[in-house]
């Protein structure tokens, strides 16, 4: 790689970047690219990004206090052989630790997610390294409650079809294991209620006979899949799921067999299940339940009387294993937020205030939950010690699952397994991030682990108009990006059919993305960048959103990537139009950034004005207001919120564009809390002038009001850069912001839809 003495600056902030030609025309992006330069160009691999010590250093807000982050360790050993031992799951021999969590598109099918984009999906992930890979309960395979219409369900699937999918998963090495999830969204018979969605899954809408018609169902769902060849099942009682009304006293007030009076009464439902897929597929036919492991209130924070306590888990576990269960899954447990059941590091989403319910309030983890989560390095094995609580005293293997990234550190993970904290992780986001995950953990090669950012745009995202969405922000191969034409070809790119040159100008994430593209593909690839490193503004961005991103990993995963590709990286190099036609390659992608749009304003001496690019560094006063609504703004907004500055927002707007490249679920758990903490927000607004000290907002009734604010941060959105592109006479590529500025995700994406069409 080829260096300058100029680098990466401090003074970048990072969404992503975009691309317009072709099928991927329509693709928008938010963020801008870096400004400034400074710093020495680091390697792949290079920790120059990591933080030590405590996260939370130098942050002031009693939030901060409340939840206390640490930095995570350097790696010093990459390899986790206990995690690659054998181990036994019933009657199945497996070969690792590592499972893949019952998650995947269900849900989409509505959205154009087809079989076969599902079924090719489930076939990488069978040949990624895990053990065993259980996809989501997507067939209609219930007799008596018939899947509603665009719930998500296939429901055109045959026996064949099935035989199909578990052939594809075992294909590439896994045992195939499906889930049996009854939660009532997917059922007419229960008559759901339109103003609750998961309603109907509660055990007190159920008759005797609807309870035993369910049972029989579930058992017989389970012999049909070991007919087509599957090799496992999992009950799904945790959740909304019908399993789990009957176990948490919060939600079951029967007065009959089924109801809350003992532990045996609570586990009938599930017992009965298990015991009779045991009696029907035989003993030798592994059965696997999920249930939380504890329970809290999040609607109404510390009213958590009758939730299920890890106690009388350990209790209904004993009866659980009894009836036959072969294993058990553990994960979280709240009442209201149904994404943090498995996707609990929503809990840690936002600087500064790490406890978030979504709902404006925050846990305590000292308190809280019991205080059992392991909850100090942003959400990182959050239910181990829970599900370690419960192994003691069982018998049969025990699982958890909950941000289990053993690439992060890999020591910590080996310890689980080498000490006998738990059987096995559950893993589901990082393998459909990067499919190879576990054969590159195995081989020590970590920096080669695409990252999951931890963004939740893959779980029921909208955008900015409310329109469903799906995607993986560093994954550009998802179903979605495919269905709605963003991206072209299959989940794996086709090689090139003759190498040609190819210049990137850009080395932000869009650049990069294309780089490394366009060289799998087997194209002679030079990347070009200004400053004196890759990354664009990535390592500003992990400055100021801290840890739970990853967004420093994502960085050196990027570089690494340019040295196993044989890009050729240029630092420190000004582009021209001219100096391009001097090299005069075959197909020029750019990917050069927006550029800052500005209110036009003028400081005075009580009231600066400081660009988002340079507000690290500048003097900050205690009143801040922070111009624009994208999510660098509101990152912005909480990073100085977690200073101890008093904030406002101010956007021309409307309110439901705030956050605009945040995903929905993260927009969700940090808004809330930020409005809590004192943040006010004013949409369809303007600054219309600025006073000594004070600042003149116009609200949308149109009415002005005076705030105080000793600092203005301009956070507007970027504007398309051009200019390069303009002054070329023959054909490019331009990505990113340059094009149409929105976010990473899109960044990445549109990166890789213009190395393939080259």
């Amino acid at each position: 790689m080829k260096k300058s003495t100029s680098g990466l600056s401090r003074r970048q902030f990072l969404t992503g970047s975009a691309l317009t030609a072709g099928a991927v025309a329509a693709l928008g992006i938010t963020g801008c690219a870096p400004q400034a330069t400074s710093d020495t160009a680091p390697k792949a691999g290079d920790d120059s990004l990591a933080t030590t010590g405590e996260a939370s250093d130098g942050v002031r807000t009693h939030a901060a206090q409340l939840n206390p982050q640490q930095a995570l360790p350097a790696v010093q050993n990459t390899t986790c052989p206990s995690l690659f031992s054998e181990w036994n799951m019933g009657s199945m021999t497996l070969p690792n630790r590592i499972v893949k969590s019952a998650a995947g598109y269900i849900g989409v099918t509505s959205q154009g997610i087809t079989g076969d984009l599902h079924m090719d999906h489930y076939a990488k992930l069978g040949a990624g390294g895990a053990s065993v890979v259980y996809c989501d309960d997507f067939a209609e395979l219930y007799d008596h409650f018939r899947a509603i219409a665009d719930v998500g369900k296939f429901v055109d699937w045959t026996d064949d079809d099935l035989k199909a999918f578990a052939e594809n998963i075992k294909a590439g090495g896994a045992k195939a294991g499906y889930q049996l999830a009854t939660m009532g969204l997917m059922y007419s018979g229960f008559e759901p209620d339109p103003t609750a969605i998961f309603q109907s899954s509660d055990c007190m809408d159920m008759t005797a006979q609807e309870i035993q018609d369910l049972i029989a169902d579930t058992i017989n769902a389970a012999a049909t899949l070991q007919r087509c060849g599957f090799d496992c099942v999992e009950i799904n009682a945790a959740g909304e799921n019908t399993g789990q009304t009957f176990m948490s006293r919060n939600r079951n007030k029967r007065d009959d067999d089924y109801g809350p009076q003992s532990y045996e009464s609570r586990t009938r439902f599930v017992c009965e299940i298990v015991r009779g897929i045991k009696e029907k597929c035989g003993k030798d036919f592994p059965v696997q339940v999920l249930i939380n492991g504890i329970e809290e209130n999040d609607k109404a924070i510390g009213d958590s009387a009758l939730f299920t306590t890890v106690e009388e888990n350990i209790e209904m576990c004993k009866l659980i294993e009894a009836a036959g269960a072969d294993s058990l899954h553990v994960r979280i447990g709240p009442c209201g937020q149904h994404v943090a059941e498995f996707a609990g590091d929503l809990y840690f989403t936002g600087t500064g205030i790490e406890g978030t319910t979504g709902y404006g309030t925050q846990f305590d983890f000292t308190r809280h939950w019991q205080g059992m989560l392991k909850a100090d390095q942003s959400g990182l094995g959050v239910m181990v010690p829970v599900a370690a609580a419960i192994k003691k005293a069982l018998s049969i293997p025990v699982g958890a699952v909950t941000y289990m990234d053993p690439a992060r550190d890999p020591e910590y993970f080996e310890s689980l397994i080498a000490n006998g904290d738990l059987d096995f992780i559950l893993m589901n986001r990082p393998l459909s991030v990067d499919y190879e995950y576990i054969h590159k953990l195995e081989d020590g090669r970590l920096d080669e682990i695409r990252p999951c950012t931890r963004c939740m745009h893959c779980h029921w995202d909208a955008d900015d108009e409310g329109n469903l969405t799906f995607s993986c922000r560093t994954n550009a191969a998802h179903p979605f990006r495919f269905v709605t034409g963003q991206l072209e070809g299959g989940y794996d790119p086709e090689a090139a059919a003759s190498a040609k040159n190819v210049m990137v100008v850009g080395a932000g994430p869009a650049g990069l993305e294309a780089a490394r593209v366009a060289a799998e593909r087997g194209h002679n690839v030079t990347l070009y960048e200004k400053k004196g490193a890759v990354g664009g503004l990535l390592e500003f961005a992990h400055n100021v959103k801290g840890q739970h991103e990853n967004l420093d990993v994502l960085r050196n995963y990027f570089a690494r990537q340019m040295e196993i590709n044989n890009v050729e990286v240029v630092t420190g190099q000004e582009v021209t139009a001219d100096f391009i036609k001097e090299q005069n390659p075959d197909a020029v992608i750019l990917a050069v950034g927006g550029k800052r749009d500005t209110l036009g304003l003028t400081e005075t001496a009580g009231t600066s004005i400081v660009g988002i690019d340079d507000f690290m560094m500048a003097d900050i006063a205690e009143d801040v207001i922070v111009a624009g609504s994208n999510a660098q703004a509101i990152d912005t907004a909480m990073y100085l919120l977690a200073q101890g500055k008093h904030v406002q927002v101010v956007t021309p707007s409307p309110e439901v564009a705030i956050g605009s490249g945040h995903s929905f679920w993260v927009k969700t758990f940090t808004q809330p809390n930020m409005k809590a903490l004192g943040v006010r927000f004013w949409p369809e607004a303007e600054i219309v002038s600025v006073g000594d000290g004070v600042v003149t907002v116009k609200n949308s009734a149109g009415l002005e009001h005076e705030i105080p604010c000793g600092t203005i941060v301009e956070a507007l959105d970027c504007l398309p850069n051009t200019e390069l592109a303009n002054g070329l006479s023959m054909d490019v590529i331009p990505v990113g912001d340059c094009a149409a500025p929105r976010n990473i995700g899109d960044a990445i994406c549109t990166g890789n839809a213009a190395a393939r069409l080259i």
